[in-house]
């Protein structure tokens, strides 16, 4: 529509509108947990599982990270490229922590497991970089 000195002024807002809404509703919403056990001092196993999220997440993004991104859009290539970052940041966002230990017959047996419980992330991709913040 034109204003009365000719100018577009409402389709610039809307078309301004409409590529703003779409750039903030690309970012795509990921669960991610992370399971990390040591038995007897030797890591016994760890697995992190990256899945998209069927529904939407509820909640305000916070501290964001930033990986190298070689213009994929697959985030469990993107993080196994960048594991220590991602694994490090994940520890400090919180983890569960289980311990058991027992001696048996003057035998030591410890078993440790760290848990990250299944949580949402909102994943933005570019060409560069993913950006990965985890939803409060």
């Amino acid at each position: 529509m034109r204003s009365r000195n000719g100018d577009h002024y409402f389709s610039r807002r809307l078309c301004s509108i409409i590529l703003f809404y779409s750039l903030t509703l690309s970012a795509s919403e990921y669960l991610i947990s992370y399971r990390y056990v040591v038995k007897d001092a030797i890591l016994y196993n760890e697995s992190l599982i990256v899945s998209h999220a069927m529904k939407k997440c509820n909640g305000i993004a916070y501290e964001p990270l930033k990986l190298e991104n070689n213009g994929s859009k697959n985030l469990s290539q993107i993080i196994s490229a960048n594991h220590d970052i991602f694994i490090g940041y994940i520890h400090k966002l919180g983890l569960d922590v289980q311990h058991n230990e027992e001696t048996i017959n003057a035998q030591n047996k410890s078993t440790t497991v760290l848990t990250l419980r299944t949580k949402c992330f909102k994943v933005d991709f570019n060409d560069n970089f993913a950006k990965i913040a985890p939803l409060k």
